[in-house]
């Protein structure tokens, strides 16, 4: 049995599918797979792609894909993004849900303008980046692009997990091995970073320890390994940079 002590930390790797229904099928078939207790991280919009000419639908699709995402996801975390809608504009949402709930939700603040967002999305707001407490663990969310601001890093201070679903650039994928690696040993946290495995992305989702050391998928769609609250205490004793212990 699991406490907040210790946790399975789960990270998917999985291609977008154009159509909404496969993707939305997919995500729920490996959300059986991964272990009950676990916190699972998946892709950066999975369930659509970026869509930008079926933003409605999208939009639409998400309420859809809520009800039985809260549904299946029983004892376990699962946190993703997806393309929402208020007030007749359209953002890119993280959601945290278990046991039939939404724990948390934020949306993209930090907009990837090379890749076309800032033409399509609105920004979220950049104060909702914070932790959030899930049974006595810290977690914060950082949104693909939102990993390079250094800012955000310290936001997340003091977090225990802070999960990366993406869909990262692969061009650019040394930079999100990199980055990923990093905030790890700067935040003295674990890291559990989900990219796509598209054409055009890293695929380079894994979990990277408080100590820096890193596990990828590799193509693998499900990755599994382990949260273990000692270590991130172990690693904030060991080298002490001045982020709290208190819990």
């Amino acid at each position: 049995m699991t406490t907040s002590k210790t946790r399975p930390l789960v990270t998917l790797c999985f291609p977008t599918d154009p159509q909404f229904e496969t993707n939305l099928t997919h995500l729920l078939e490996l959300i059986t797979q991964a272990p009950h207790d676990a916190i699972i991280v998946a892709p950066e919009v999975c369930l659509s792609g970026f869509a930008y000419e079926h933003f409605s639908e999208a939009a639409l699709f998400t309420a859809i894909a809520l009800e039985k995402l809260l549904a299946a996801v029983a004892d376990r975390l699962l946190i993703f993004t997806a393309i929402t809608q208020k007030n007749e504009q359209f953002y890119n949402t993280a959601y945290a849900l278990h046991n039939g709930a939404i724990l948390h939700s934020q949306s993209k603040a930090k907009l990837f303008a090379l890749g076309g967002e800032t033409d399509y999305f609105a920004a979220g707001n950049e104060n909702d980046i914070k932790p959030f407490d899930f049974e006595g663990i810290a977690i914060g969310i950082l949104i693909c692009f939102e990993l390079r601001f250094k800012t955000l890093w310290q936001a997340l201070e003091g977090c225990d997990i802070i999960a990366i679903p993406a869909q990262w650039g692969k061009l650019r994928s040394d930079h999100f091995v990199t980055l990923t690696n990093a905030i790890a040993i700067v935040n003295q946290c674990y890291v559990a970073a989900s990219d796509a495995l598209n054409e055009d992305t890293s695929g380079m989702s894994g979990i990277i320890t408080p100590f820096g050391a890193d596990i990828r998928n590799h193509g693998e769609e499900i990755l599994i390994s382990g949260y273990e609250e000692r270590t991130v205490q172990s690693m904030r004793r060991y080298l002490n940079v001045g982020i709290s212990l208190d819990r």
